[in-house]
């Protein structure tokens, strides 16, 4: 990243640096589950229903912990919070290599989703509030971007860890984040916007309810009506297809290793998404961003699934990682801007925890559409159904905030 890409201020630079590198340590942990999921198929003979319980167990915890921590965050500081969950999610992915049982796994990974789903509100909420106006939209997709750095890191554990140690050494991986934390304890702190509403008592003296109505006042609630459908279909969608890519490789007629292989190709192409997503948000606005990659996510989605050829495969993957997750920076962008200081990381907290309801039924719906032999082609078209009404609540409901203020 050069100079007129990233925040021009150092402070501004090492925030989005700090953040990022945990949003990287919380991709990285959701990438392997992926891998760990197509594994322990194999080796615990785990059935499809089984398979998508498991890979739906972390957006449960994401689905709590996403509420609980956006409501801290407003009670008692972006930093403090961010630290916690961090925490959480690093310690419980390290025992989850100890796990002995299915029971015990599912329990571990939903205390990982629980402190991951905590963190990226917050996380995106800090950034937000941490820089300038004419640079905040594009800081918010660039700390987006490191979710691409992890899932590639996720992709290469997968290939050249996972067939060698097993999926444990992933897990124990998984647990380097901690260490992290002790060093972003010194590093980052509470916006500036933050502490002057913290002084003057105004966010601490709001109840738990009051802060639920305020997202749901008149002056917000079309805006919350559109971030639930937005996170919902975009949730939903994005967990339903990338934690079964290796599978749908498997299931395509491909080895384990091959699968694995194809899964890093397709994941490298999120890097310029997310860059490219990050231009254009400045340049053309919040609303043209979301709907036009979400739009192409649709197509990307409908031509993966209905892919015969190799070559096809692997470059609809590509299309599908690239406007994908572009899409994801513009929503993590967009979102902080719709609210309050007040109440702005509990608004992204509960606008981000309905979102992991269609993660929890994502994945697992595709497990029991392909226990009962459902072509991933048809799959494939659900999602497709899926983002286009996601697209369409932005373009009918969404309000452009590029170049505005964020209020207190």
């Amino acid at each position: 990243m050069n100079s007129a890409e990233t925040p021009a201020k150092p402070g501004q630079r090492k925030l989005l640096f700090s953040a990022g590198l945990s949003w990287m340590f919380d991709a990285m942990d959701v990438g392997i589950i992926s891998f760990i999921a197509a594994a322990l198929a194999t080796e615990w003979s785990l059935t499809p229903q089984q398979t998508g319980l498991f890979t739906s167990m972390n957006s449960v915890g994401m689905a709590v912990g996403a509420a609980i921590a956006g409501i801290m965050a407003d009670k008692y500081g972006r930093r403090a919070v961010l630290l916690w969950t961090l925490l959480i999610f690093s310690i419980a992915s390290g025992l989850s290599a100890a796990a002995t049982s299915f029971a015990v796994l599912l329990l571990l990974r939903f205390i990982a989703g629980f402190g991951l789903g905590g963190e990226l509100p917050v996380a995106s909420t800090l950034v937000s509030e941490s820089v300038p106006v004419k640079d905040r939209g594009r800081a918010v997709v660039l700390l987006e971007s490191f979710w691409a750095a992890g899932w590639i890191a996720a992709a290469l554990i997968a290939y050249f860890v996972i067939p060698k140690y097993g999926w444990q050494a992933a897990f124990i991986i998984g647990a380097v984040p901690a260490v992290y934390a002790l060093y972003l304890r010194k590093s980052i702190q509470d916006p500036p916007r933050f502490k002057e509403q913290a002084r003057a008592g105004a966010a601490a003296r709001l109840s738990v309810r009051e802060r639920f109505v305020s997202v749901w006042a008149s002056p917000h609630r079309k805006s919350t009506i559109m971030l639930w459908v937005l996170w919902f279909t975009v949730v939903f969608s994005y967990y339903g297809m990338f934690l079964w890519l290796p599978n749908v490789m498997l299931l395509k007629g491909f080895s384990l290793v091959k699968s694995f292989e194809y899964v890093l190709i397709m994941t490298l192409a999120q890097l310029p998404g997310y860059f490219t997503a990050a231009y254009f948000i400045e340049k053309f606005g919040r609303k043209f961003v979301l709907v036009v990659y979400l739009l192409l996510t649709a197509a990307s989605a409908a031509w993966f699934g209905n892919s015969t050829s190799e070559g096809m495969l692997i470059a609809a993957g590509i299309c599908l990682s690239f406007f994908n997750l572009g899409a994801w920076g513009g929503m993590y962008a967009y979102t902080p801007e719709l609210y309050p200081t007040r109440v702005r990381s509990t608004g992204v907290g509960l606008a981000a925890s309905f979102g992991r309801i269609g993660g929890i039924i994502g994945p697992y719906l595709v497990g029991m559409l392909v226990a009962r032999e459902v072509a991933i082609g048809a799959i494939f078209w659900l999602f497709f159904a899926a983002i286009l009404i996601g697209a369409a609540a932005v373009l009918w409901l969404g309000t452009e905030t590029k170049g505005r203020e964020l209020t207190d």
